[in-house]
């Protein structure tokens, strides 16, 4: 009965818009400016009847259903977890084995037997200077020191069975001895000619080619790098300083490479630069497949801080009061989907992503508002909703 009167109510409405609109529409046409006007104070006179009449009933709807001002909330029960916290830096990949090999004799570069990119071993021989006839000198001193020799052990010999003078022993000992000197000092001046490798490695780069002119200490010949001995470097804030030690777990990734690794902190510097109040940080890279390069960029995340019973809450739901202090609220007084916000001030840690810890005051078990936690008041009934 009742949808067919609200049925015929609408009929008769849309009836009396259709008449009112044919009526108006009519009056539009006549041209007559008093009665158009006549027609639009009567409406406008009626539009604010009817605001009026609207308030009024939307005032009583506040009365009779004051459910309809219950903030909807969403709130989860707290767990403490396990909280590793991160201190994210920027570093590079640096090697102790990248040599640059100079030239220590100045003269014509006689000989390369390397390539680049070829592998090389400790000590093997990798260029050949022209040594101006110094192996010509040598030559000449070793012959004249195996007779110095000669002649001292036979007057040593007869030293020793007291057949001549001292002073003639002293003198064949003397003579030998220099002469034994000036051949090693020259041997170690003709060594010079030639370049070994330091370390085993590669030949990363030829920079002088063969027959050039190189001069002492002042020309390059070639670069050799071992990939093997890696370690990056970065530079931490002093406020870390008690957080970040020897033995720290670290994830280390390479932008370029797109890969993550696994590390330790190695070693931590002694020193904090005035400059920009760092300290130094050194974290072994292992190497297993030579793509790590020296110089390369890499994102280190340093596990500073860890809690096997932390209590995480997501950061937006924390506000802060006139005094500075912070807090969230809690459920209390639950009876089904109604509850009463309840204002908690709680101290905070460290964060991570768009979690924080809460040190004190949450307990496991206590039931926070998430969802409109920033449009309750203390003390306010709330309605939980769920998904």
């Amino acid at each position: 009965m009742k949808k067919l009167i609200y049925i015929s109510f609408i009929f008769i409405l849309a009836a009396c818009g259709n008449k009112e609109e044919k009526s108006t529409q009519a009056l539009l046409e006549s041209n007559d400016a008093e009665k158009i006007q006549q027609k639009r104070d009567a409406l406008t006179a009626e539009m604010k009847e009817m605001d009026t009449e609207i308030k009024k009933l939307d005032a009583r709807l506040k009365e009779i259903n004051p459910e309809k001002n219950v903030p909807l909330i969403t709130a989860y029960e707290v767990k403490s977890e396990n909280f590793n916290h991160f201190l994210e830096l920027q570093g590079s990949v640096e090697t102790r084995k990248n040599v640059v090999l100079n030239a220590e004799i100045g003269g014509i570069l006689q000989r390369l037997y390397v390539q680049e990119g070829q592998k090389v071993s400790k000590g093997q021989l990798l260029a050949k200077i022209d040594d101006g006839g110094m192996s010509q000198q040598v030559a000449q001193q070793e012959i004249q020191m195996e007779l110095a020799k000669t002649t001292f052990e036979r007057q040593k010999r007869l030293w020793d069975q007291q057949i001549g003078s001292e002073i003639q022993y002293l003198q064949a000992k003397s003579s030998y001895e220099a002469q034994l000197s000036a051949v090693n000092q020259m041997k170690s001046q003709l060594a010079k000619s030639t370049i070994t490798a330091p370390f085993s490695g590669n030949i990363d780069e030829i920079i002088t080619e063969q027959g050039s002119v190189v001069s002492p200490g002042q020309t390059p010949v070639m670069r050799i790098v071992n990939l093997d001995d890696m370690y990056i470097q970065t530079d931490v804030p002093e406020t870390y300083i008690a957080d970040v030690t020897e033995g720290k777990s670290v994830q280390v990734y390479f932008p370029v490479l797109g890969d993550t690794i696994d590390s330790k902190v190695k070693q931590t510097g002694s020193y904090i630069n005035p400059n920009n109040r760092t300290f130094n940080a050194e974290i072994d890279v292992p190497n297993k497949n030579r793509n790590i390069k020296p110089n390369l960029t890499a994102r280190v995340k340093i596990n500073d801080y860890t809690s096997d019973n932390a209590i995480l809450v997501p950061q937006s739901i924390i506000s802060e009061n006139a005094n500075g202090q912070q807090y969230l609220y809690v459920l209390q007084n639950v009876e089904g989907d109604y509850a009463e916000a309840k204002q908690l001030i709680v101290q905070t840690g460290k964060t991570q992503g768009d979690k924080i810890e809460i040190l004190n005051g949450l307990e496991d078990g206590d039931m926070i508002i998430e969802e409109g936690a920033r449009s309750v008041k203390e003390g306010q009934k709330v309605k939980i909703i769920t998904y």
